[in-house]
């Protein structure tokens, strides 16, 4: 490599270095005064993804929003959305490069969760109630999204309105989420549930084959039998529980 090439890259890093520090968005600077609230330490990376409806944006102290990641509240700028509100972020957070946080009633992300990039979380979605009105017509539908405090949300996940996660819980990569789960889940595929439970007495256990579902009454089926030392066979069994590599 020449000597001017090497000079030419050296400037170069050193300008987009400048550029991605005076760049980036913090409580200080001219454009973090328009968000609801940005917290201490908090900064959004240089480039920014598409940011409009910050008076309805609020984002916890110390949380790092990765570059080129979008965030809106309603359609558009320069809407009044009400007094209250939208997409909220906790403290501690890290939003992965490349993800989309689009709000139009309610979006509650906890404190210290953290992503992968190109995480897509939305409480809207286009319905398609007329068959013959074009679906992108049609007036879409709000369902407000929780994500709990301490979850971690894999790369490429969708969360989808009306989807509720409780604390402490996986989603993993690639996973369409919607639905409620509780604490300390590990939730994937396509459409997503629940792989992974937390028992205080177990640990990280599998669901049990078959789901919740308890082994058929037998009285309550017609024209079924089932001889007495069978049933007591089968009473006496050991429940055997999944280990967590099962």
């Amino acid at each position: 490599m020449s000597i001017v090439k090497r000079a030419v890259g050296r400037l170069l890093h050193r300008g987009w270095a400048y550029a991605r520090e005076a760049g980036a968005v913090s409580p200080l600077s001219p454009a973090g005064y328009r968000f609801r609230r940005l917290g201490d330490g908090a900064c959004l990376s240089f480039p920014l993804g598409a940011i409009f409806g910050e008076a309805w944006i609020e984002i916890g102290d110390h949380t790092l929003v990765g570059e080129r990641v979008s965030i809106s509240a309603g359609m558009g700028p320069g809407v009044d959305l009400g007094p209250d509100s939208i997409v909220r972020i906790g403290r501690g957070c890290s939003i992965g490069r490349g993800s989309h946080i689009v709000g139009h009633q309610s979006i509650d992300i906890g404190e210290d969760v953290f992503t992968g990039p190109y995480v897509y979380i939305t409480d809207q979605n286009h319905v398609y109630d007329d068959p013959e009105m074009p679906i992108g017509r049609q007036w879409p539908r709000n369902n407000p999204v929780s994500i709990g405090s301490g979850s971690w949300l894999g790369t490429g996940a969708i969360i989808l309105p009306g989807t509720r996660i409780g604390r402490q819980s996986v989603v993993a990569g690639g996973a369409v989420v919607r639905g409620e789960f509780p604490d300390h889940s590990v939730i994937a595929g396509v459409p997503a549930k629940i792989v992974r439970r937390y028992d205080p007495d177990e640990g990280w256990t599998a669901p049990r084959p078959g789901g919740t579902a308890a082994v058929p009454d037998t009285a309550a089926v017609p024209g079924a039998t089932e001889r007495p030392d069978e049933a007591e066979r089968r009473d006496d069994r050991p429940i055997r529980h999944l280990a967590p590599h099962e």
